[in-house]
């Protein structure tokens, strides 16, 4: 199977698209070609961080804005790249609203005209269909993990969110731990940068023992597995505790650096059955060495950084994944993971 998996995370770096190549022996198999993350536009990284507060009717023009701009950004990478032969465009589109507690979760960009638009047959929307089931609909790259990079205990992900996923008592565990860059970005461009490079601004703020213990005690992080968090979450309860407290952005930084760090150990140490266990770490946060580095001091377990094409393009290339298993109408979404009443084939198949 030849398609490309797109994904575009809630820190708003851009949109992924890898180019995938699938074979199937005894187990799924794959090679990275081309991949590409395409910025967003100051306009529509404005459009989508207030994208949350719109009324239904304005979500409606935005969604359909959204689709049009997609697919010349997929068309473009189609025509640069001379990508022929493809079987699928498999699309995560933007999470605009995640509440799966009231039955709703929102990705925009899944709509059918998309592969009208693109003209290849598009698996999309992969979300919507767990929430209905009584899901999260989140996360869904631990399927992925188990089936592409099984030789790691724990595959960690540093994105908007911090993931994990592992296995347990034979089955897969997985759920978001806490929020990583949707916070660290925010406040990395109050001090004039996109993001906080190598955590450089992090590691020179000095740490808020008050701020931590209060971070470290919101009751999300208490509760059991299936579990996910949304910009919602980080608005309604992390950014009016920051907001509290009138310190430099730096101790900002450096105090939410040693809370992502402290939530994601206890996590891990709480399920290390074994020794020498290892970490996959992927996603934009791999690059934060601060982050990483303490995140190193605390877990019980050995770090594994892959290669930047595997950093940056693990989530696109597992959304590649779950839509080929879509169109083979073979499971892509787990139970164990997501909370929902069964294991099913996930998303939408749109043909143009």
């Amino acid at each position: 199977m030849h398609v490309l998996g797109i994904m575009s995370g809630t820190s708003l770096d851009g949109i992924d698209i890898a180019d995938i190549y699938f074979t199937k022996t005894n187990q799924w198999n794959f090679r990275l070609g081309k991949c590409k993350t395409i910025p967003y536009p100051s306009k529509w990284v404005n459009k989508l961080k207030t994208a949350h507060t719109l009324s239904k009717t304005d979500l409606v023009l935005l969604n359909n804005a959204y689709t049009q701009y997609l697919s010349k950004v997929i068309n473009s990478f189609i025509l640069q790249n001379s990508i022929t032969q493809l079987n699928a465009i498999c699309s995560h589109g933007h999470t605009i609203l995640h509440e799966p507690q009231n039955g709703y979760t929102l990705q925009i960009g899944n709509l059918p005209k998309l592969a009208i638009l693109v003209q290849q047959k598009v698996v999309c929307d992969f979300r919507v269909q767990d929430v209905q089931l009584g899901g999260q609909g989140a996360p869904l790259v631990p399927i992925g993990d188990q089936m592409l990079f099984s030789e790691y205990d724990f595959c960690l992900n540093l994105g908007g969110f911090a993931n994990l996923s592992f296995e347990h008592l034979n089955k897969r565990i997985a759920f978001d731990n806490c929020p990583v860059n949707t916070v660290l970005n925010k406040y990395a461009e109050k001090l004039g940068k996109p993001y906080d490079s190598s955590g450089n601004f992090a590691r020179d703020g000095n740490l808020n023992s008050e701020l931590l213990q209060k971070l470290n005690a919101l009751t999300y992080y208490n509760l059991s597995s299936p579990k996910s968090l949304g910009i919602e979450w980080v608005n309604t309860k992390v950014i009016p505790l920051l907001n509290q407290y009138a310190i430099p952005y730096k101790d900002i930084l450096h105090t939410f650096s040693i809370h992502i760090a402290t939530i994601i150990a206890k996590d891990i140490n709480l399920f290390c059955q074994k020794p020498n266990n290892t970490i996959l770490i992927t996603g934009g946060g791999a690059y934060n060495n601060f982050l990483v580095e303490n995140i190193k001091q605390l877990v019980k377990a050995e770090i594994k950084i892959p290669t930047p094409k595997i950093i940056e393009y693990k989530e696109a290339l597992i959304f590649g994944l779950l839509g080929v298993l879509k169109l083979h109408n073979q499971i892509n979404t787990l139970a164990s993971v997501t909370g929902s009443t069964q294991n099913h084939s996930s998303g939408n198949v749109y043909n143009y």
